[in-house]
């Protein structure tokens, strides 16, 4: 069945927390677009990140929410860092339908000699280490991971490799992530994160079209390094390479608004949005059949006066178990 599509002229626009879909199609460009609002400031919020720390998970709460949605099956797509800065470890994951949550862990003392030393770029606190996107198809099959490097680029670059490099397919990702602070009716301090993002992919009808030149240092032919790219896909790229911050979290400029204004000339088509929810997939009974696959010695460390309690990292919610009910023969 062929998704619906929308008219600009007649649309409701989707606001926050909701992902876009959109098509070019005078220049063989399919993509997804997205504005994070409530959802990002309940996920940030629940644990109080530094901004430093704060940010960067929310470009990957973005990306993911981005790709993840994309998922034509039932399952779930995680991003997840790996490094040796500051900031060593990002995790996201979206579960279909609709499902996000997120989590960052970081070293307290490195993160604030970071700051004092200015050094709070994307990539000095994710630091040397990996970029992987996991995708898992449920029960009875394996789970799909690929593997980038973190190699001093932003997420939204290494993203871009991944897709060229592991899926061949041209693809352009732009993030954005703004604190705002402002005051409410009664004059108090009030302070919101927003964030939005936008994936563009090449793909053209005829195969061929999408092939790229080779990096250097590839086994192509030399020649390849020279060629230049699909006239259509290097209009597109330079046109997403145009968006800013500030438009990308703006909430007087909804994500259909942006679209417009980027690819009107060439007729952008936009399809019905999919929402985003702040949902932790943790649960009693699951953390307990976790818990059940422990050793004897295991749960005896576990317990504290008689409980053994468990701190979900995404949601913070936690779970307090009566040690008998691990207790064996």
């Amino acid at each position: 069945m062929a998704e619906a599509t929308v008219e600009l002229n007649d649309l409701d626009f989707a606001g926050d927390d909701r992902v876009v879909p959109f098509q070019v199609e005078g220049l063989d460009v399919r993509g997804r677009a997205v504005q994070l609002g409530p959802l990002l400031n309940s996920i940030l919020g629940r644990h109080d990140y530094p901004a430093p720390v704060a940010r960067l998970l929310a470009e990957a709460i973005v990306l993911t929410a981005l790709l993840g949605t994309s998922l034509k099956f039932e399952g779930k797509f995680t991003v997840q860092t790996k490094g040796d800065g500051p900031v060593d470890l990002l995790v996201a994951d979206f579960s279909t339908p609709n499902s996000l949550r997120a989590y960052a862990r970081y070293d307290e003392d490195a993160l604030a000699e970071a700051v004092r030393e200015g050094r709070t770029s994307p990539p000095e606190l994710l630091g040397s280490g990996v970029l992987a996107f996991t995708i898992d198809h449920g029960r009875n099959m394996q789970p799909y991971q690929g593997i980038v490097p973190l190699d001093g680029s932003s997420l939204e670059e290494i993203a871009g490799v991944y897709f060229r490099q592991s899926e061949q397919i041209p693809t352009k990702v732009r993030l954005g992530v703004a604190e705002l602070l402002d005051r409410d009716a009664e004059g108090k301090r009030r302070h919101n994160w927003r964030a939005g993002g936008l994936v563009a992919q090449f793909l053209p009808d005829a195969p061929e079209r999408m092939r790229q030149p080779d990096l250097h240092g590839g086994d192509g032919d030399e020649r390849d390094h020279d060629r230049s790219e699909d006239d259509a896909w290097a209009e597109a790229r330079i046109m997403v390479e145009t968006i800013d911050t500030d438009e990308l979290t703006d909430p007087q400029v909804p994500i259909e608004r942006l679209l417009f204004r980027l690819f009107h000339e060439r007729g952008v088509r936009v399809y019905q949005p999919q929402s985003v929810a702040d949902r932790c997939s943790c649960s009693r009974d699951r953390i307990k059949s976790v818990l059940g696959g422990f050793s004897a010695e295991e749960i005896e460390a576990s317990v504290e006066d008689g409980v053994i309690s468990v701190t979900c990292e995404f949601c913070s919610t936690t779970y307090k178990y009566d040690a008998n009910e691990f207790a064996t023969a």
